[in-house]
């Protein structure tokens, strides 16, 4: 939404009005044609994530965490909540897993460490990976090259790409076995080689 605004102008929208604007671009824009379409939602369980699940006969869904308890209690209810409308869960990400000095190689787990493990083990979930926290990732954003494609070979760079690969391997295995998001009448997913 945020390329649709100037400036700092919020988007201070009531849950209609954020459903509806959800609509139009999922419904209501030609997407041609797509392996995957990724949606990238804010935490929580409101209306968008609600309407979303109910409305769309998604594939799967990914939560990510960083590791402190109180990113993962809303992590916990958003996975409950996909379970709830019936979206298969393909896993967690453990993001700003730890930091790791660039100049002396120490590694810190800043947001602590373990708990995304333990929410997905409590959770019956898969950890689909760990993302490192670098300030490349900032930077890069900043400058609105992701970092995969200014620094391949970057240890964020490495995880986003492990991440996305098992996501794609988790999409493939449900799709062609007849797995949940095929049940649910989920699209179709071909890969040309």
């Amino acid at each position: 939404m945020g390329f649709f605004t100037e400036g700092d102008a919020p988007i201070a929208w009531r849950g209609p009005m954020a459903t509806k604007a959800l609509d139009k671009m999922l419904i209501g824009t030609a997407w041609g044609q797509l392996d995957v379409l990724v949606i990238d939602m804010p935490p929580g369980t409101g209306d968008a994530q609600i309407t979303l699940g109910q409305r769309l006969p998604l594939s799967g869904a990914v939560v990510v965490s960083t590791p402190q308890d109180v990113a993962l209690l809303d992590a916990r209810r958003g996975a409950q909540m996909f379970r709830a409308v019936r979206v298969p869960l393909l896993g967690l990400v453990d993001n700003m897993a730890a930091f790791c000095c660039p100049k002396c190689g120490h590694e810190e787990a800043i947001f602590g460490a373990g708990g995304v493990q333990r929410a997905a083990e409590d959770l019956g979930l898969e950890v689909l990976g760990q993302v490192p926290l670098e300030v490349a990732v900032r930077v890069q954003s900043d400058e609105g090259v992701p970092v995969v494609v200014a620094n391949p070979d970057a240890p964020s760079s490495k995880a986003y790409v492990r991440i996305a690969t098992r996501v794609w391997e988790k999409l493939r295995t449900s799709e062609s076995g007849g797995g949940p998001a095929a049940a649910r009448g989920g699209p179709t997913i071909s890969v040309s080689e």
